[in-house]
C-alpha cells in the first residue's frame, strides 16, 4: 500500500464516530444498529404522559396496527367473499361497511330502501344477515372487527352479540369497535334518526353496557374524519371529535360510569391527508390533548390516559381525474399514519373516487400499509419522527387552535346545541367553501385536475349487480315467514317499555335480535318515544 492510500486508511479510520450505545439492536443487513428509541435530554418519551410521541413505550416494535379495509356490498354473503379475500392477503382487522337503508334503520325492503340496497355497503336487516356475514370466517385471525354503525349502533352491538354467540365465537380472542357517534352524522354524514339528546343517550347505552359485561371492546370513536371528509380543516375536525366526545363522557360520568374503566378502549378517528409532517403533527397534537382531558376532567391516572387512534385515510382528496394518482396519495397519507402512532389503520383504495372498490384496489391498498409496514423501516424505532424541530413546533400549534376552537364553540353552547342552532354546520360549510375555491383558483395545486393534467386511460368503476337487491329482499321476507310473532310482539313491546322508562337499551335489544325482529321494526319502536331530528332551516 502506497503513502497516500495509508494516510488515507488512517484519516478515514480517525473520522469513526464512538462505539454505538449497548441498547442497539443487532446489525441489520447494511451493518446498521438502529436504537429502539431515539431521544434527547429532558425530553418526552415515547408511552409516557402526555402520549405526545404515542401511546406505547415500545410503539410497533411489539405489535403493528390493525390493518382492516372498510369493505362490505351488495349482500352479507357477497361481503363474507370479499372478507375472505382480505384476510388470506393479511388483513388483520375486519372493518363492516354498512348500506344506507341500514345505516338509516331501514329494511331492504322499505320503500325508501329502494335503489340503494347493498350500493355502499352491505344490508343488515336482522341478525341472520349478521350470522351469514360472519360464518365461516377465520375469527381467531382477526384482532378487531369494526362498524360504521351509529345512529343504529346499539341495535347493532345487540346483533352482532346474538350472532357472536349463535356462532359460537369466543369474544374474548378479538375487539369489537363501534363507531357509535351520532352527532357527527347531523352535520359531516346525514345518516342521523333520532333528535341530538336521545342520540346521545343510545349512544352512551353502548359506553355503559361494555364497561360492565365487554370491557375488552372498543364502545365509541369520536369521529373528526367524516368533518374532514366534509370540508373542515384539519383544526376543525380534531376540535368537533372532541367536543362531542366530551358530550358522551360527561353524560356517562352524570349515570355513574367510570372514565377511567374503559379508558383503555377509548378511539378518536381521525383522517390524515396528504401532507404527510402536518398531519403527522396533527395525531400527535390530538393524543396530547385527549391526555389532558382524560387526566384532568375526569380523574383518569397519567399513566393510563393514553387515547387510541383510529385513522383512515382521506378518502375526499382522491381524484376521479387521473385515478392511478391516488396510489401515492394514499401511500403519503399512510406513512402520516403510521409516524403519527395510529393503532388502527385503514387504506382508501385509488378507484374510491370513482365508486365502490374493487377487490383488486381495496387489495393494493392493503398492500400499501403492508410495504410501508415491512420494507419502509418506519416501525424499526419507536417515534422516528419525534422532537424534529419541525413536527414539534407544529404539534404545539395545532393543539394551541384546536383549544381556542374547541372553547369558542363551548362557549356558544356546546356540541348539541351549536347542532341544534345550525353553527356547525355553517362552519364546515363555509370551510369547504373556502377549500374547493383554493382549488380552482389554483393555489392549490392538485396534480392531475388543475395542474399537469393528461388524458389518463379510463378505469372501469366497480358495480354491484342489480339482481342482489332482490336476494336481500327475499332472504328478508323468508325470515319473517320462519319467525314466532308472539316472540317479536313481546321483545319489541319491552324495547318501548324501556325507552320509556329510561333504561339502559341493549338488553331488551338482545332480546328483540335473538327474536328476530327486524331493523326497521326495533327503530319504529324508538322513533315513537325518541321522536325523529328534523334538519334546520337551511340545510
Amino acid at each position: 500500500m502506497d503513502k497516500l492510500t495509508t494516510e488515507l486508511a488512517e484519516t478515514l479510520r480517525n473520522m469513526l464516530p464512538a462505539s454505538a450505545p449497548a441498547e442497539m439492536h443487532e446489525a441489520d443487513s447494511d451493518g446498521l444498529r438502529i436504537r429502539p428509541t431515539y431521544h434527547v435530554a429532558g425530553g418526552e418519551r415515547p408511552g409516557h404522559f402526555p402520549f405526545t410521541r404515542g401511546k406505547n413505550e415500545n410503539g410497533y416494535l411489539d405489535n403493528l396496527w390493525v390493518m382492516g379495509q372498510y369493505s362490505g356490498y351488495a349482500t352479507p354473503r357477497e361481503t363474507n367473499q370479499r372478507f375472505r379475500a382480505l384476510l388470506e392477503a393479511g388483513q388483520t382487522g375486519l372493518s363492516i361497511a354498512l348500506d344506507l337503508p341500514t345505516q338509516m334503520g331501514l329494511d331492504s325492503d322499505a320503500s325508501l330502501a329502494e335503489g340503494e340496497i347493498g350500493k355502499v355497503g352491505t344490508p343488515i336487516d336482522t341478525v341472520e344477515d349478521l350470522i351469514a356475514l360472519l360464518d365461516g370466517l377465520p375469527l381467531e385471525r382477526v384482532r378487531q372487527i369494526r362498524t360504521s354503525a351509529n345512529a343504529i349502533g346499539p341495535i347493532f352491538t345487540a346483533f352482532l352479540v346474538v350472532a357472536l354467540k349463535e356462532l359460537g365465537a369466543d369474544t374474548a380472542k378479538f375487539r369489537v369497535m363501534l363507531q357509535n357517534d351520532p352527532l357527527k352524522e347531523f352535520s359531516a354524514r346525514g345518516t342521523y334518526i333520532f333528535p341530538p339528546r336521545p342520540s346521545v343517550q343510545l349512544a352512551v347505552d353502548v359506553i355503559e353496557y361494555f364497561a360492565s359485561n365487554l370491557p375488552h371492546w372498543e364502545p365509541i370513536e369520536f369521529c373528526g374524519y367524516h368533518y374532514r371528509d366534509s370540508g373542515a380543516s384539519l383544526v376543525q375536525e380534531v376540535a368537533l371529535a372532541t367536543l362531542n366526545g366530551l358530550a358522551y363522557l360527561d353524560m356517562a360520568v352524570e349515570r355513574g360510569v367510570k372514565v377511567e374503566s374503559f379508558v383503555g378502549s377509548l378511539f378518536i378517528f381521525l383522517s390524515t391527508g396528504v401532507d404527510v409532517l402536518r398531519e403527522c403533527a396533527k395525531l400527535r397534537a390530538a393524543r396530547r390533548l385527549w391526555a389532558k382531558l382524560l387526566h384532568e376532567r375526569y380523574g383518569v391516572p397519567k399513566e393510563i390516559s393514553a387515547i387510541n387512534v383510529f385513522v383512515y385515510t382521506l378518502g375526499s382528496v382522491l381524484a376521479a381525474q387521473e385515478p392511478l394518482n391516488n396510489v401515492v396519495r394514499v401511500t403519503l397519507e399512510t406513512l402520516a399514519a403510521v409516524l403519527g402512532g395510529a393503532q388502527t389503520i385503514a387504506t382508501s383504495s385509488y378507484d374510491e373516487a370513482l365508486g365502490l372498490p374493487s377487490l383488486e384496489a381495496a387489495q393494493l391498498a392493503l398492500r400499501t400499509q403492508q410495504i410501508v409496514a415491512y420494507e419502509s423501516g418506519l416501525a424499526s424505532a419507536v417515534d422516528p419522527i419525534g422532537q424534529a424541530s419541525y413536527v414539534e413546533e407544529l404539534t404545539d400549534q395545532i393543539e394551541a387552535a384546536v383549544l381556542s376552537y374547541a372553547s369558542w364553540l363551548a362557549e356558544q353552547g356546546g356540541a348539541i346545541e351549536c347542532l341544534g342552532n345550525g353553527l356547525i354546520q355553517r362552519e364546515i360549510a363555509d370551510a369547504a367553501y373556502r377549500y374547493q375555491a383554493s382549488v380552482e383558483s389554483g393555489e392549490r395545486v392538485v396534480v392531475g385536475v388543475n395542474r399537469f393534467r393528461s388524458a389518463a386511460s379510463p378505469i372501469r368503476a366497480f358495480a354491484v349487480p342489480q339482481e342482489m337487491a332482490a336476494i336481500q329482499v327475499a332472504s328478508l321476507r323468508k325470515v319473517r315467514e320462519s319467525r314466532s310473532s308472539a316472540a317479536v310482539a313481546a321483545a319489541l313491546s319491552r324495547v318501548s317499555d324501556d325507552a320509556v322508562n329510561g333504561k339502559n337499551s341493549i338488553p331488551s335489544l338482545i332480546q328483540a335480535a335473538r327474536a328476530r325482529a327486524t331493523l326497521g321494526e326495533i327503530v319504529g319502536c324508538l322513533k315513537s318515544v325518541h321522536g325523529e331530528y328534523d334538519e334546520p332551516g337551511g340545510f
